[in-house]
This record gives structure tokens, sequence and C-alpha cells, in this order.
């Protein structure tokens, strides 16, 4: 932990020196909540976002915030090691892959033309019960195992005995944000009615799970969680068919799956809190988890230490230090570009639109991990080979 700002209603930890006036507004306005336990925990990667900061972890005593989850419920990470060793004579086939997986997996706002098989879609859900996925169900098969736009990605990475790895990064796509925008807008009515306390500014409408709004948008969400997972899932064996391919004897181990934008129950400080995680991935003690950087830089399989500081939690990422318009207007295409050429990486970066996912526009990565030494350790350091945007 880097300092402590005790000006407000409780305490918030940073794991972070610096820190913008938007982003700093926004933790204030978290730690100013009637019902935020304890402290607020402020990874090292964030940045501002809607109503909660990205990279916020908020305790709440016996409440729900949709806006202090997001918009893109349950996105997170998952990576697969393989016994397939890198040697440069590889580097050639993996152009081919690159445009293979571009033809079976969807990016960007592409969607599948046909319905995907139902039985990869969660179970144990009465779906039926559930308003808004109900709405969303079909459009979601053919949403399943698509990529989306944005940060997302799927990679193929090294570690330092030159095993190669793939690691893909995605969320609930448009079913999630439908959940979010649906019950933070019914949260906002709810909490006009009720004369609540929290200031419209803050953007940080709450539901109560004495209501049955709460317990909806709950239900909903965790679906949206395994939706996102089941959506990674579906575009891991995709890739791996075309590993296969190349590869007919190649063996994958097992997945490595974390989240980073949901809310949970779970004891802390001797108290069941809803821990809210926008932007920050659990970090129990023994838990392994994924901490990528940029395309252009290394990826991290870490274990946690379980901080109880920290809501036993961690970055989801590098964090951005420029917003997808300033990466656009300020950085250089050719020096992005000539960067990544020379480490020999397959990237993304194809237009000056696509400079807003430039290496440039995040943190440095390695800086991130040593904010966090306390949370966090290293077990395998992974480095780009070829990255696939949308």
């Amino acid at each position: 932990m880097k300092r402590i700002i005790d000006s407000e209603r409780i305490p918030i930890k940073l794991w972070l020196d610096e820190i913008d006036a938007n982003t700093l507004f926004q933790v204030k306005n978290l730690a100013n909540l009637p019902f935020a336990f304890k402290h607020i925990a402020l990874m090292p990667d964030a940045h501002s976002g809607y109503g909660m900061p990205i990279g916020g972890v908020m305790a709440a005593d016996g409440v729900i915030v949709p806006n202090a989850v997001g918009v893109d419920i349950g996105c997170g990470m998952c990576a697969v090691k393989t016994d397939l060793k890198f040697t440069p004579t590889l580097q050639k086939y993996f152009s081919k892959i690159v445009e293979e997986i571009k033809e079976r997996v969807p990016v960007g706002f592409k969607h599948h033309k046909r319905a995907q098989d139902e039985a990869l879609m969660p179970k144990g859900y009465k779906v039926g019960g559930m308003e808004v996925v109900r709405s969303e169900y079909n459009s979601a098969l053919r949403q399943l195992g698509t990529l989306g736009g944005g940060n997302h990605f799927i990679e193929i990475q090294k570690d330092k005995e030159d095993y190669v790895w793939i690691m893909i990064h995605s969320g609930s796509r448009n079913i999630g944000k439908q959940v979010a925008d649906h019950y933070n807008k019914l949260a906002k009515k709810l909490n006009k009615q009720w004369n609540s306390p929290v200031p419209p500014k803050a953007d940080l409408a709450y539901l109560p799970f004495t209501t049955e709004e709460a317990h909806r948008y709950f239900e909903e969400m965790n679906y949206c969680v395994d939706f996102a997972l089941a959506n990674r899932k579906l575009m891991l064996t995709r890739v791996q068919e075309i590993f296969l391919d190349y590869f007919p004897n190649i063996k994958f181990g097992e997945i490595i799956n974390i989240a980073h934008n949901y809310a949970k129950w779970e004891k802390h400080f001797g108290k069941e809190v809803v821990v809210h995680r926008k932007g920050a991935t659990s970090a129990h003690k023994g838990e392994l988890g994924i901490i990528p950087g940029s395309q252009g830089t290394k990826s991290y399989i870490v274990e946690g230490l379980g901080n109880p500081e920290g809501f036993s939690s961690c970055s989801h990422g590098a964090g951005r230090i420029m917003g997808r318009n300033e990466a656009i207007r300020n950085l250089s295409f050719e020096e992005e570009v000539r960067k990544l050429n020379k480490k020999g990486i397959i990237h993304s970066i194809r237009s000056h639109r696509d400079l807003d996912e430039a290496p440039s526009a995040y943190k440095n990565i390695q800086q991130v991990m040593l904010d966090q030494e306390d949370l966090v350790k290293i077990v395998v350091e992974l480095s780009p080979l070829a990255v696939i945007k949308g």
C-alpha cells in the first residue's frame, strides 16, 4: 500500500502514487457512501470510470451498486499453457493461426450468423424468471464465442521457458450491458423515491438486499458472469482447434480463469459484506490470477496473498494513462508500429484509430506489479507473440 486518504467518511487506501482529479472525485464519492464498509481500496491500475473508478474495490453493508460492477459484467481473462515450445521456425505459423482465429472468432461488433449450441449457455438458472436475460437470450446465443472490441484480446504468448500460452480477455457482450443499464436505471428511480442520501451526481445508485430488486439484479449479474466465462471458453476451444490443426500432438493445461467486474458476498474483518470489484480481481491467499499488460508488454500469472487491506484483491491489468481519443490524437502511429515490429510481435495496430490500444496508452506494467507486491506474487511471466483485437 502506498498511502491513505483519511479526509472522508471512511479511509481510502491506495496502491498507486499518482491519481488524477476525476478518479479522486469518484473514489471520494465511494468513501462517503453510508453503506461503504471499513475502507475503499484502489488498485495500481486505477483510472476513472462510470460512477466508480476502474481498479476500485468497495465492500458494502447489505446493498449492491450496479455501477460499482459496471457494464461489462463478468469481464475477465482466461489462460492456458501448452506443451508446445516456441522456436523462431514456429513464428511462420502464427500469422496463419491469427488469420484463422479471425475467421472463426467474430471480433468488434460482429456476431455469429447462427445461434451457438444452447448446451454451452450457463446452467442452473431459471431464465424465464429473469427479465433482461430472458429478453436478450436469443441474441446472446449468437454472441457466445465472440471477442468484442476495446481492450479485449486473444494473445499467443510464451513464458521464460519458451512454452506457448493462450490468453483471452473478454466479457458478457451486450447481455451484460443490458442488465447493467436496466438495473442502474431502476436503482436511480428507486433512490429518488426513497430520497436516498447518495447524491445523483455520484452515479452510485444502490439496491438494498431487503428489496426484491437487489435479488433480481444479483441473479442476473451472476448469470452474466457465467455467460462471460462460457464466452471465453468457447473462444478458447476455437483457438485450441486451430492449434491442433497445425500441431496435432499439442497438449493443453488446465484453464486459469478470473473475472474483474462483479459483486460477491464475502467475509472481511469479521463481517459478511458485498465486495464490489470493478476492474479488480480476486487475490485470496493461494488463488491463481491473471494480470495482463498491453499488446506490447508482459503479462503475468499471479498467486494471491490474501491481503485483508486490499479485500484480497489486485489489479486487473496495467491500467490506462490516456483516454482513447487522447491516445488517437497524441500518439505516433509510425512510432508505435515501429516498437511493436522491433519486438517481432504480430500486433493489431493497423491504422491511427487503433492507437487507443497502443502500449503507450497504458501504464508501465512492471511498475504496476511492483506497486502490488503485498497483494500478489508473480508465478509466471509471459511475453506476447501475436495479438488479436477487435
